[in-house]
This record gives structure tokens, C-alpha cells and sequence, in this order.
């Protein structure tokens, strides 16, 4: 590709960018990328930025991207984009990480811990008092699973679920039409999901209409010992309402994701006797596989083509 070489700010913590410090040049060289990466510290020329490589952290946090009167695409690191999609000053288009191992590690993550709830792995793990309870687990097939939250991601869970015969229900705000999973969609539709479900996995991104989705009035519909799997955005859970359910009846939560991270040593979750804290790993970016990613959309935008796994921030920014 000819031409003056494209200018990448890398806006992220110093160990992440070590991470793709030699994953990103070789992405880069292989799409016939000719670039130049420079780092927040190198004080580059905001207008002479073409793309920004975006991993945001309160060390690495952009509050104002006016400056970068040439930005071609902002293209973030990670699934969730609430850090920067309702930004007004962001003007270029901003794209959501989607990359196949990213999506693999939460489907595993989800399906050990539907497995692990659904085969009451826990009694057997911790028993100290060995008490013999030969409890049989029904059939995959005779448990209810609702996935919120149709996305990449979600989809991806629920048809995992589904394949391993789990009686799966999504939902999402507006319909979808997937292999395997009854989807519902709207206020009727995740009521229904709710009542239905002795697991649900929370999937859904963190908007204005998704902020404390599940709240009393949404625990009330669960069934008596439901479990909840939060491996999405911790503020999708009003926390005092779910220890709250948990106290009452909610039979466990499992929890990847939370409004402070990390979770605080004081925190009640860490031991509360329903409550499994796993230090948000249900998924990641993995370095080599989404270099390629970023260069692919770095390879579109130079040759003027459609960015792919573009953010609609219409609620954003309404």
C-alpha cells in the first residue's frame, strides 16, 4: 500500500501494549499495512493520529478526542464500549472488539458454570462432613438456561448450551432468529425468560436501558434457587438487591464482572455463602488473534471500506 504510513496511537496500559508490542506489527505487516505506533507518552500530534488503539484505564482514559481532527476509526480492545461510546467529542467511528478467542474463553467460561450448577459440583468439591447424598442431576435437556443478551457473545453461549441439550431461552430487546434457542425479545418476553429459568446468564451490554436490569422487581420473578452467572457487565446487577434475593430464596450467584474492580477486600461477596467471586476471566483478549482484528479494520479504513463490528452510540448519545 503506497503512501504516507498510518499513524497508530496505542492508548492503553504499558503491560497491554507489551502484550501486542510484537503481535500488532506482524498483524500489520501481513495485511500490507505500512504504520507507525507511537504511545500517549511520545506526545504525538493529536492531528496526525489516523487510528487510535483503544484499551482504556483511569491511567490511559481519553476525556477529549476533539484534537484528533484526522482520526480514521477508534478501535477498542475490549466487548464493552460504555467507557467511550457516549463521548460526544469522539467523532470517527467506533468499533467493539470481536475476535474468535475472545468468544471461545466465554463460551467456556459460561458452559463450566452452568455445567458446575447444573451437576451441583459443589457438594461433592467441599464436603467436609462426607455426607453420602447420591442427588441425581436431571437431564441437560430438563433444565431451563436463559441467555440475556443475543450479541456475539450471547448468541455463541446459547448455541453452545443448546448443543449440549440445555432447554436454552435468549432474549434480547428486539427479535432474533437463532438455531436452537427459543428467543424472545421485550418487557412480556424477558418476564417470561425470568420465571422460566433455573439459570441465567447475563450477556447484555452496559447501556442506559441495561443499568441495574436485574433489580428486586426482576429477582422476584426468579425461581426459588435460581442461579445467576454475571459474566457481563457488573453494573447490569443492583447489588443490594441481589444479596438481598440471595438472602431470600435466590439459590447462588456467580459473579465475573462488578460496578468497582477489583472487587474491594471489604465487600460482601467475598463472603457471602451463595456468592462465587471469579476475578473477571470468563473471557479476554487474546494478544495475537485480535492484533489481527485491529489490522483488518486499520486495512479497511485505508482503502476505504466499511469498518467492521461498528457501535451503534444512537442510545449513547441521545
Amino acid at each position: 500500500m503506497s503512501g504516507a504510513p498510518a499513524r497508530i496511537l496505542f492508548a492503553a496500559k504499558p503491560e497491554t501494549r507489551d502484550a501486542y508490542r510484537t503481535h500488532l506489527p506482524a498483524a500489520l505487516d501481513e495485511a500490507g499495512i505500512a504504520a507507525e505506533i507511537v504511545a500517549p507518552e511520545d506526545e504525538p500530534d493529536p492531528a496526525g493520529i489516523d487510528w487510535i488503539v483503544y484499551g482504556p484505564s483511569p491511567a490511559t482514559a481519553l476525556s477529549d478526542f476533539a484534537p484528533y481532527t484526522n482520526l480514521k476509526g477508534c478501535l477498542s480492545l475490549w466487548a464493552g464500549v460504555e467507557t467511550v461510546e457516549g463521548n460526544r467529542t469522539l467523532a470517527a467511528p467506533l468499533t467493539r472488539m470481536v475476535d474468535d478467542g475472545l468468544t471461545q474463553g466465554m463460551v467456556e467460561w459460561v458452559t463450566g458454570h452452568v455445567l458446575r450448577h447444573h451437576l451441583g459440583m459443589d457438594a461433592h468439591i467441599a464436603n467436609p462432613d462426607r455426607h453420602w447424598t447420591p442427588d441425581v442431576p436431571p437431564l441437560a435437556r430438563d433444565r431451563a438456561v436463559a441467555v440475556l443478551g443475543l450479541g456475539v457473545l450471547g448468541t455463541a453461549c446459547a448455541q453452545a448450551l443448546s448443543g449440549l441439550g440445555f432447554d436454552v431461552t435468549g432474549w434480547s430487546r428486539g427479535a432474533k432468529d437463532i438455531e436452537g434457542v427459543r428467543a424472545l425479545h421485550g418487557a412480556d418476553g424477558l418476564e417470561i425468560a425470568l420465571r422460566a429459568a433455573e439459570i441465567v446468564v447475563l450477556l447484555l451490554p452496559h447501556t442506559r436501558s441495561t443499568e441495574s436490569l436485574m433489580n428486586a422487581d426482576r429477582f422476584a420473578l426468579m425461581r426459588p434457587g435460581a442461579v445467576l452467572l454475571n459474566p457481563g457487565r457488573g453494573a447490569l446487577v443492583d447489588e443490594d438487591a441481589l444479596l438481598a434475593a440471595l438472602d431470600g430464596g435466590l439459590g447462588h450467584a456467580t459473579l465475573d464482572t462488578f460496578r468497582t474492580e477489583p472487587l474491594p477486600r471489604e465487600h460482601p461477596f467475598w463472603t457471602h455463602p451463595k456468592v462465587t467471586v471469579t476475578p473477571h476471566i470468563a473471557s479476554a483478549t487474546r494478544p495475537a488473534s485480535a492484533a489481527r482484528v485491529i489490522a483488518e479494520n486499520v486495512r479497511r479504513g485505508e482503502a476505504g471500506l466499511p469498518l467492521l463490528h461498528l457501535v451503534d452510540r444512537s442510545e449513547a448519545l441521545a
